[in-house]
């Protein structure tokens, strides 16, 4: 199917995510905004399923009949007092998707670079989108997927450790291990150094090494934080989700993920920004 379906389709899905979230809110608009979200997500998962690039049909089908199941089970079994925990467990699966995304994007982009002008020509999908880039756009690419991950993997790690606090599976005390801020500069300037390698080279190993330093730093920085302040952090973490999101949606040249990720990463971060007032 043409470009042209699935760009209209992806049009009117982030017309209705943005009417959810504007209704969500009112108290009286917050059902129909739900109902909007999820018709906003079917659509985006058909025009996915069915655009350009599409296959494996009956594995995804099976994923998503999956991923629905259990999604639907933990939904109706968790209490209402039990949300934040449940909002940060998801969080860490977005941050997981995020990391997975961009290292297949990564070994996709080294098999298209690979290969001979002959071969190029035979490419569909994202290959295909990789093989028509030059050399500036696929240094940004790197970035974009690199920052992709980075996000993704302090997502993740900081959303378990929330949702650990949150349920009383980890110590709800602030803890650091010694060294304190300084171990998480020094990830960071780690992740900074491998942006550079990675930026250069396109090697594996930077990229593996940069996404050992964010795990510990979404691991370290919200164990430092007591477990009182967990709220704020699942907002934050929430904003991180969609940031990573919005990153890979830059990589796989996807606007509404684009779009999307900029949704939830700025309403993350004003929630956080009045929570904190």
């Amino acid at each position: 199917m043409e470009y042209g379906f699935t760009t209209a389709a992806y049009v009117v899905s982030a017309v209705l995510f943005i009417l959810s979230l504007g209704g969500l809110s009112g108290q009286e608009s917050a059902k129909r905004a739900v109902w909007y979200g999820i018709t906003g997500m079917a659509l985006a998962v058909a025009a996915t399923l069915i655009g350009p690039g599409s296959g494996l049909w009956f594995l995804s089908m099976i994923m998503i009949a999956g991923g629905g199941y259990i999604g639907y089970q933990l939904a109706t079994k968790v209490q209402m007092t039990q949300m934040p925990e449940l909002v940060a467990a998801m969080h860490s699966l977005v941050g997981l998707a995020a990391v997975f995304v961009g290292f297949i994007a990564h070994v996709e982009l080294g098999r298209v670079l690979a290969m001979d002008d002959a071969a190029k020509k035979g490419l569909e999908g994202f290959a295909a989108l990789l093989a028509k880039k030059d050399g500036v756009e696929i240094a940004i690419l790197r970035v974009e997927l690199f920052l992709g991950i980075f996000i993704g993997a302090i997502t993740f790690t900081g959303s378990i450790i929330a949702y650990g606090k949150l349920a009383g599976r980890v110590d709800s005390a602030a803890t650091k291990l010694p060294g304190g801020h300084m171990l998480n500069a020094g990830a960071a300037a780690v992740s900074l150094i491998t942006l550079i390698w990675y930026f250069n080279t396109g090697g594996f190993f930077p990229l593996f090494l940069m996404t050992l330093a964010a795990l510990f730093i979404g691991y370290h920085l919200i164990m430092g934080i007591g477990g009182a302040d967990m709220p704020v952090v699942v907002s934050m973490l929430n904003s991180y989700s969609g940031w990573a999101a919005a990153a890979i949606g830059f990589s796989l040249g996807n606007d509404l993920m684009i779009v999307v990720g900029a949704l939830v990463g700025s309403s993350g971060a004003i929630l956080s920004y009045i929570m904190c007032k």
